[in-house]
């Protein structure tokens, strides 16, 4: 393979000399990335044992942090070594520089704190301060609360889109301190204080399981009060919170809420919800209830004039009584993860007259967010009708995907339309009874999502395997809006276990997802039922389908976090969750084989893999030998890992028994479902003889015949494609991964026939589908899970068992005949790592870059016979070399 650049001598010697170059002063650590409860800057974490974070940069090799000193103070002022008296760490020996807990004074609900750390390096040598940052203890028991629920009284119940009011007096303002709203809605809510939006957050609180928890969202409202009249709006819409879903009381979206007055330790109410607020009907009301296929949209009457006059002239609006609510007990925790925000704003490609009053706007790529337009001139009473779908037809017609707006108009004045309280997921817009086209640049849509950091970077040689990654990345992206994954943005919207756990490993490879798996975690430990049942997704509004790949959950995504970013915490906390759930596993064993479970009015089918080219898995048409094989693997998988969650918790005993437990199950599911005669488990399918190895079942002395079995079907039954579904996908990246077998997955991923991922996109896709044909959904969360080989085999990041949070990780990339490079970055709770390999003649040249806090295992290519390393040869016959933090420019000779 020849490549298509080479590094001048020049550039290596450039490079080598950043690289060697003396300690000095610009090369000491700093400090970045300071977080609390990995968030930065959280108002109201929910503990009173909140612990840090940071990153440590520097430009030496080798740099290691030895010590740590923090400081804590109830004043910005007061951070400093004589005056920071809630806590003065001093200089603690130690090299952790993640989730290091608090220890200081005992902290109280309600508190506003500040906080900054520095380090010392292995020479002694002491960094300077971090910038400061700022956390706040949240509201976290019901003896904090001293306001009450409020809504306001409508004949639209849930379909109302109220307006809550309070006008209020300060004397002064005293801006040394911090003014704080802690908001607890039942729905949506966005809050406007003299005349102003706080904040950027949309579509806020996240998602929680109403009948167990809702959450608070605390803002900063400082900047916005005033001496004098202030005046408070609290605009309220239903979301989730509505008829006929659990825990769902009265007859409208409501909210609590209560601002306090925080300085120095000491904290004053100023004001809180209560009967002495006013209320009234906006111009904004919901459309259809809310359920699978129905979410419907918005209906918004009146001009932008009339819209704006709540917010500049509120006076001059009629207010109403409002009805103090009586709401069943229920938690009520701090929300812990990042709130939803407009990420980007996306122009129409083109508009499409399908007649004289109708006309179809494209906006050139999918995406979940809201739709903006400003309309040509309209007759009063008007009724504009918006309907939305991922795709068109075979017809040529919008899919029907129950997604509508309205829109009312006054006849005069601005008329405007953006949606408020729901979203969509589409690209295109069917926009009916409009006699006058309207322009390009008066269309616009948003795309929305939680707002979580992009944590790596990939691109290779080879453009089609760029493609398929941007394409999971952006799906991803689609589908991360409320603070968990969805299925499908537009006709579910519900947290799946199975396309979470399909997606898991991909998705906390491509994002910072340590907030968002705090809070849908939390999720899925509020729905289990008191015999240790689980739903197939969190929350749990209502059934939904799948298998045990779904209620799962629990388990995967709490050790894959803890492998992902280091948090132990989750482990101790769903600890019993997941036991709960294997109790309930065996209640359902039959001579030691988990067997089909019952459905329920929560729970229904039982699935293996699903969403399989040819039906394996469908519930219309099971394959039981597969699913049975299927399930039990994915049992042996979690034993596996309730084994490693017990050793990481010190409980021993309790890691010999599933260790114990895990090895009967796989000599059962052996002896139960392989064929000696035909070679294979079960039917043969990619997954059934793909799984039985990844989970450990297959003997060592099968692997190698299953491998080529597995290869020879492939091309001979499935024309060399993918024949997998949701559950398959993932499990064949990892499998592939770990058994470098990098040519097997290339040569699929390049078919642009069905099914594909190619194929998609050779269709015009920009987002993964529910079904490899394209049917229902076409931004879908079902086989995201290809995005992990990117970095694990072509970037070569692997994570080491054992290692969490990438202390420790090999670089070892895994080359497919026909790829000449990659570069691959990946953000890791200690910072960045950076693989950057490309092929030349008979040499393979490598940048890789370290974090402050790991250590690098390189793994030599089968083929070299000698290695540099910065130039020096590398005599170790070993086949790991290990790196510690800093940048390296290593290069591979290979034999001819």
């Amino acid at each position: 393979m020849i490549l298509t650049r080479k590094f001048s001598p020049l550039a290596i010697l450039s490079i080598l000399l950043i690289l060697t170059a003396g300690c000095s002063h610009w090369d000491r650590f700093s400090i970045s990335c300071l977080t609390c409860e990995s968030l930065k800057d959280p108002l109201g974490v929910n503990t009173l044992h909140p612990r840090f974070s940071w990153k440590n940069n520097s430009n030496r090799q080798g740099a290691t942090q030895t010590a740590y000193q923090i400081l804590v103070a109830d004043d910005i002022q007061k951070l400093n070594e004589n005056d920071a008296d809630v806590w003065n760490s001093g200089k603690i020996t130690s090299s952790s520089n993640i989730w290091v807990e608090y220890a200081g004074k005992p902290l109280h609900p309600g508190q506003l704190l500040f906080w900054k750390v520095r380090v010392w390096d292995e020479n002694g040598n002491e960094s300077s301060w971090s910038k400061p940052a700022r956390f706040g203890v949240g509201l976290l028991d019901k003896n904090d609360w001293t306001a009450s629920y409020i809504g306001y009284p409508s004949g639209k119940g849930f379909y109302s889109c109220p307006q809550l009011r309070k006008t209020f007096s300060l004397n002064k303002t005293d801006k040394k301190g911090a003014y704080l709203l802690h908001v607890n809605s039942l729905g949506y809510h966005e809050v406007f204080m003299n005349g102003q939006k706080v904040g950027e957050d949309v579509l806020s609180p996240a998602v929680s399981q109403f009948d167990k928890r809702s959450l608070i969202v605390t803002y900063d409202v400082t900047p916005f009060v005033r001496t004098g009249k202030n005046d408070l709006i609290i605009w309220l819409g239903s979301g989730w919170y509505t008829e006929g879903l659990p825990g769902v009381a009265g007859n409208g979206p409501v909210v609590r809420a209560q601002m306090e007055h925080v300085h120095k330790g000491t904290s004053e109410t100023v004001l809180c919800t209560d009967a002495s607020w006013m209320g009234r009907e906006s111009e904004y009301s919901r459309i259809s209830d809310w359920m699978t296929g129905r979410y419907g949209g918005e209906t918004l009457s009146g001009n932008l004039e009339t819209q704006h006059i709540v917010f500049e002239a509120p006076d001059e609006l009629k207010w109403g009584e409002i009805a103090v609510a009586q709401i069943p007990e229920h938690e009520v925790t701090p929300q812990t993860v990042e709130p939803n925000r407009i990420m980007e704003t996306i122009q129409p490609a083109k508009i499409e007259k399908l007649n004289d009053t109708t006309f179809l706007v494209d906006m050139g790529k999918c995406l979940t967010g809201w739709f903006e337009i400003t309309f040509p001139d309209l007759e009063k009473s008007q009724e504009i009708v918006m309907e939305y779908a991922d795709h068109l037809d075979n017809n040529g017609g919008l899919a029907k995907q129950g997604q509508t707006d309205k829109y009312i108009a006054s006849g005069n004045g601005t008329e405007y339309f953006i949606n408020k309280f729901n979203y969509h997921g589409f690209r295109y817009v069917k926009i009916s009874n409009l006699k006058q086209a309207p322009q390009l640049t008066d269309i616009k849509a948003h795309l929305i999502h939680t707002d979580f950091e992009f944590a790596s970077t990939f691109e290779c040689s080879d453009e089609d395997l760029n493609r398929i990654h941007d394409m999971i990345s952006y799906t991803l992206r689609c589908v991360g809006l409320g603070g968990y994954l969805v299925d499908c943005p537009q006709i579910e919207r519900l947290g799946y276990g199975g396309d979470g756990n399909a997606s898991t490993v991909t998705a906390q490879t491509m994002f910072n997802l340590a907030p968002l798996y705090s809070n849908w975690l939390q999720a899925w430990a509020d729905v289990i039922r008191e015999d240790g049942s689980m739903p197939h997704t969190a929350p749990n509004p209502y059934a939904a389908g799948g298998g045990p790949y779904w209620c799962g959950f629990i388990i995967s995504a709490s050790w894959n976090t803890y492998r992902q970013y280091g948090d132990r915490k989750v482990l101790e906390k769903y600890y019993p969750v997941m036991q709960k759930w294997l109790g309930y596993v065996d209640q359902y064993s039959v001579d030691g084989l988990l067997k089909r479970w019952p459905d329920t009015d929560y729970r229904n089918w039982y699935l293996g893999d699903w969403a399989t080219p040819e039906g394996v898995g469908n519930p219309n048409h099971i394959d039981e030998r597969s699913v049975d094989l299927v399930n039990n693997c994915y049992i042996s998988v979690c034993l596996g890992e309730m084994e490693n969650i017990a050793e990481v918790l010190g409980k021993t005993e309790e890691a010999r028994y599933y260790s114990g437990k895990r090895a009967q199950l796989n000599n059962i599911i052996d002896e139960t479902f392989f064929d000696a005669q035909q070679g294979y488990y079960a039917t043969g399918s990619q997954i059934d003889l793909i799984f039985p190895m990844l989970a450990g079942v297959a003997p060592e002395e099968l692997k190698d015949g299953l491998t080529n079995t597995l290869i020879a079907r492939t091309i001979k039954e499935y024309g060399g494609h993918l024949n997998t579904g949701l559950v398959g996908i993932p499990v064949m990246m990892e499998w592939a991964a770990i058994n470098n077998q990098p040519d097997f997955i290339y040569s699929m991923l390049k078919k642009k026939t069905h099914p594909g991922y190619l194929y998609m996109l050779e269709q015009g896709a920009n987002t993964t589908w529910e079904h490899w044909a394209g049917d229902r959904s076409r931004i879908h969360n079902c086989f995201n899970g290809v995005g992990q080989w990117f970095y694990q085999a072509i970037g070569g990041i692997r994570s080491i068992p054992g290692k969490p949070a990438y202390s420790e990780f090999l670089v070892d990339p895994q080359i497919p005949e026909g790829v000449t490079w990659a570069k691959t970055t990946q953000e890791t709770p200690y910072g960045k790592i950076g693989v950057h390999w490309e092929l030349h003649n008979e040499t393979m040249t490598m940048e890789v870059e370290v974090p402050v806090g790991s250590i690098a295992k390189l793994i030599s290519p089968e083929s070299a016979i000698s290695t540099q390393i910065n130039q020096e040869v590398i005599t170790d016959q070993s086949d790991t070399v290990s790196l510690k933090s800093g940048k390296y420019f290593v290069e591979y000779t290979s034999k001819r």
